[in-house]
C-alpha cells in the first residue's frame, strides 16, 4: 500500500510563488514517476506534470516556464514549485504515482487577482 500525503497549498496573490510538496510511504517511490493532477471547480481533473524516475520532466502547456516539478528519492518526496501563479491556477492539487494508480487527498491553490 502507497499513501501521498500533500502539502504546501495556500492563498497567494497573482505574481506570486508556492511551492507544493508530496511525500510518499512505500517501497515504490524511486521506481515510478511522479506527477501533480489539478482540479477547479466545476472542471475535470487535468494534468500538470510528470517526472520519471530518471527525473525527465513533461508539463501542461498552460503551466511550462511557470511550475517546476522536482523529486527527492531519498526523502521519498516529489515537489511543484509553482511560480507565476495566475487566478486560473486556482484548484485542488493532486499528487499521483504515475505506474500505478496511488492518489493523494489534494491541497488547495487559490490564487487571487
Amino acid at each position: 500500500q502507497v499513501q501521498l500525503v500533500e502539502s504546501g497549498g495556500g492563498l497567494v496573490q497573482a505574481g506570486g510563488s508556492l511551492r507544493l510538496s508530496c511525500a510518499a510511504s512505500g517501497s515504490i517511490f524511486s521506481i515510478t514517476a511522479m506527477g501533480w493532477f489539478r482540479q477547479a471547480p466545476g472542471k475535470q481533473r487535468e494534468f500538470v506534470a510528470r517526472i520519471s524516475s530518471g527525473r525527465i520532466t513533461n508539463y501542461a502547456g498552460s503551466v511550462r516556464g511557470r511550475f517546476t516539478i522536482s523529486r527527492d528519492n531519498a526523502k521519498n518526496t516529489v515537489y511543484l514549485q509553482m511560480n507565476s501563479l495566475k487566478p486560473e491556477d486556482t484548484a485542488v492539487y493532486y499528487c499521483k504515482t504515475m505506474d500505478y494508480d496511488y492518489w493523494g487527498q489534494g491541497t488547495q491553490v487559490t490564487v487571487s487577482s
